[in-house]
């Protein structure tokens, strides 16, 4: 399973970098605005910055609401670095545009995904990636695995080429259950990778080593 970081912090980038398990990243205007990059200009910017800390890919998220507009912008972001997946919105204009894109050769990431339903649209109009959100349908007392391994289910019995990409994840065992559902590519915070590493018996062990050593190399 790919790793993609979900931040538009590039302090929270290169440190996910450094471990060396980063495969991409994603962000999203929300994400921007947290960050406090704001302006066309800057936005532009500050993606060539984050393509700039990686090597694996990075959704820039349109965000006009119409076909035209989506067009436009996704062409401007995809030709700002090779690295650039244009992400789109799962509405009609959406699943229109992902299929222009998809038709020139430009890579995709339709994100807002809620249903297996609207996953299968994407897979039909090309998308690279599909984003179900499994926080926020978690947030809602709905299930958000289970729409993972619905999509997994559908993909896999007609060799979609597009992959699952599951987003809004908020913890480390999110990240376990979508590895074990067969997700593709998980995304989340830098908290919910760093969170894999930790376990209290690797914490003792280790001191049990170190204290050993010590007491025969003194």
């Amino acid at each position: 399973m790919k790793f993609f970081i979900d931040t538009a912090n590039l302090d929270d980038i290169a440190e996910a970098q450094a471990l060396g398990v980063l495969d991409g990243v994603t962000t999203n205007p929300s994400l921007m605005a947290k960050e406090g990059i704001t302006g066309a200009e800057n936005i532009l910017a500050h993606y060539q910055k984050i393509c700039d800390l990686v090597d694996g890919d990075v959704s820039a998220e349109v965000i006009s609401t119409d076909f035209e507009g989506m067009v436009e912008e996704g062409e401007k972001l995809a030709a700002l670095h090779p690295q650039i997946v244009v992400k789109l919105p799962l509405i009609a204009d959406g699943i229109k545009a992902c299929k222009y894109f998809s038709d020139k050769g430009i890579r995709t990431n339709v994100t807002l995904v809620f249903s297996a339903g609207q996953a299968l649209l994407a897979a039909k109009a090309g998308a690279t990636y599909v984003s179900p959100f499994i926080g926020r349908l978690d947030d809602i007392s709905t299930d958000g695995l289970n729409l993972i391994a619905e999509i997994r289910q559908i993909y896999d019995n007609y060799a979609f080429d597009t992959q699952i990409l599951a987003a809004s994840v908020r913890h480390t065992m999110h990240v376990i259950d979508c590895a074990k559902l067969g997700s593709d590519v998980m995304t989340g915070p830098l908290s919910s990778i760093k969170g894999l590493l930790k376990h209290p018996l690797t914490d003792i062990g280790l001191a049990k080593f170190l204290e050993d050593y010590k007491k025969g190399n003194q």
